[in-house]
């Protein structure tokens, strides 16, 4: 079963609005001054990119994604001259002459087939003295939101575990960053946590952004029969710490690295 990342509303029902709350906390973490040039890689529904563009007074956002769909969702929604949106995957991502002063990819780099040829690219891009940046959710303790899913998942149906985002990414760990990062050739690495807290409503608020089919989680659960996903959600459900009034209350931390080009 291959990853889904072709309908930009259910990718921000389901993970969207997090990860907009952590983009925020990664761009003010960078402290970049204003009057940059940035190349958002992987740019997805925009979150990043509208960060960038709210918190540091830029002069320039290029944003690529491979999904032709994202990209149109992002557009849609930046209505902004200084950002343009195009149909592009890492490697191969618009050059600019001088290089950027700041290449960085939001929720990303876990997802490419060779995570070091696309932090390459990326130091590629920038300047000498340039900033790259990345960030990846801890699916293995930190992404609670996932975790729960996965852990009920992996009990009912031992089989999960190979889709298992905590599984298959170990690169989302503060050391497999840094590593990442060091063997790129970047200098200065730092490695910090990002955390933001993920409230829902109700179970429904948690639950039915799942059924929307993008990214591993949702396209299991869309992969089992109803009897199944039935039994899944009752499993979930059960694991969830819901409190007197209803309410859900999670946190969601990722991994977030940075370094410069030398």
């Amino acid at each position: 079963m291959t990853d889904r990342w072709t309908d930009g509303s259910a990718y921000e029902a389901y993970v969207g609005r997090w990860s907009r709350a952590v983009a925020r906390e990664f761009v003010a973490w960078l402290g970049m001054a204003p009057g940059g040039a940035w190349l958002d890689c992987g740019a997805g529904t925009g979150a990043l990119s509208q960060a960038i563009l709210a918190q540091t007074a830029p002069r320039l956002v290029v944003a690529g994604d491979p999904s032709s769909r994202y990209v149109a969702f992002a557009r849609a929604r930046t209505v902004d001259p200084r950002a343009r949106f195009v149909v592009a995957a890492l490697p191969c991502l618009p050059c600019r002459a001088g290089g950027f002063d700041a290449a960085v990819a939001g929720l990303v780099l876990n997802f490419l087939p060779d995570p070091a040829s696309g932090l390459a690219a990326m130091a590629a891009a920038v300047r000498r003295g340039g900033v790259v940046a990345a960030y990846v959710w801890d699916y293995a303790r930190g992404m609670e939101l996932m975790r729960v899913f996965w852990d009920a998942a992996c009990a009912l149906d031992p089989a999960a575990r190979d889709l298992d985002e905590g599984a298959r990414f170990p690169l989302c760990q503060a050391d497999g960053l840094r590593t990442l990062f060091r063997a790129a050739g970047l200098a200065e690495v730092a490695v910090r946590p990002l955390v933001v807290p993920t409230v829902f409503r109700d179970f429904d608020d948690y639950w039915t952004p799942f059924l929307g089919g993008q990214g591993p989680a949702p396209g299991y659960l869309m992969s089992l029969a109803p009897p199944q996903r039935k039994r899944l959600r009752d499993a979930v459900c059960a694991r969830l710490p819901v409190a007197p009034d209803g309410t859900i209350h999670l946190t969601a931390r990722a991994w977030a690295a940075r370094g410069t080009a030398a």
